[in-house]
């Protein structure tokens, strides 16, 4: 059972926190729909100033949409195409300070501002990604990616895709 926690700590202190309650939460089990789905409430629950926090899956030159937290969304999404597209791509993190600068973004919100996608690697092949919207420009920082990437290495550790 996840427990309620006030994260007081520093960010990095919280966003451990946070990668030890992915842990507990979906050591166990071995559904890819539960734990990225419980992965996303943990996310949304954690994070502020953020107004979509979800997951899309590779299938085949796509990623397909998964276990979110959020407004509907986008369902399709090529790779190369907009901000999930480009990090799934280019097998890399990608944060967008401003997502109305980035050439091709894709809006399936439009209150989002900002915006960081951090591609799930698995045997050297791009499983998915985690993406995190904010209504906010320039939400995301070094420690938030640093620390997002630690979550997705965490996360693809339990989930077989």
């Amino acid at each position: 059972m996840f427990h309620t926690q006030t994260y007081t700590g520093t960010r990095e202190e919280n966003y451990t926190l946070v990668i030890e309650q992915l842990k507990a939460l979906i050591s166990d089990e071995k559904n890819v729909v539960a734990n990225l789905a419980n992965a996303s409430a943990l996310l949304n629950y954690f994070l502020h100033d953020i107004n979509w926090v979800g997951f899309y899956i590779t299938e085949g030159n796509e990623l397909v949409l998964g276990p979110f937290q959020g407004l509907p969304a986008c369902v399709r999404i090529p790779f190369g195409k907009g901000v999930c597209g480009t990090a799934a791509a280019e097998k890399r993190t990608v944060r967008v300070a401003d997502v109305h600068t980035f050439p091709g973004h894709i809006a399936c919100d439009a209150a989002s501002q900002s915006e960081i996608v951090v591609p799930m690697i698995k045997d050297g092949r791009v499983i998915g990604v985690l993406d995190i919207d904010s209504p906010i420009k320039n939400r995301f920082d070094e420690v938030d990616e640093q620390y997002l990437q630690q979550f997705v290495e965490t996360l693809i550790q339990y989930v077989n895709i």
